[in-house]
């Protein structure tokens, strides 16, 4: 086995549902003298998120720092995404600030996804703050955001 082949088996776990199936078999790759590349991680970490496991992707960012392996727009996505689905907006914003200091550029998935949790975790400055980035930046602000954003103002009155 190589990397590509065991990619392109932990990106079945993703689409299969088998997210700790992935993380293992990403786990095994180094003792196996296999390098895990910037596809490997995305493909365990959506696999992850797509689990509602928001832990997993953040350790999982952490490894992808110590390895070879460069975090892309896909990567973070997924991990904010998850933070957004476990309703952990102060991680989703961790990865946020992770993303601007790796220069990896903010898109309206990260931004859309990191305040639909602050919008969750009923932080209507930060929701709003960050629909502000999203305008002052062209990124256009997607329905889901632009809801999520009201949703959060009109929680936090």
């Amino acid at each position: 086995l190589d990397t590509i082949a065991l990619n392109a088996v932990i990106s079945a776990c993703e689409k299969g549902g088998e997210h700790e199936k992935a993380s293992q078999l990403l786990d095994a790759m180094p003792e196996n003298k296999i390098h895990p590349n910037t596809i490997t991680f995305n493909a365990a970490i959506s696999a992850c998120e797509k689990s509602s496991n928001w832990e997993k992707p953040l350790q999982l960012l952490e490894k992808m720092a110590k390895s070879k392996a460069e975090p892309n727009a896909v990567t973070f996505n997924a991990a904010i995404s998850a933070c957004d689905k476990a309703e952990r907006w102060e991680q989703a914003l961790h990865v946020v600030d992770a993303m601007v200091q790796t220069i990896v550029e903010l898109d309206a998935v990260s931004l859309g996804a990191a305040i639909s949790a602050c919008e969750k975790g009923g932080v209507w400055e930060n929701a709003f703050w960050l629909a502000s980035v999203m305008s002052h930046s062209k990124i256009e602000l997607g329905t889901i955001a632009f809801n999520s954003s009201i949703s959060a103002c009109e929680k936090g009155g």
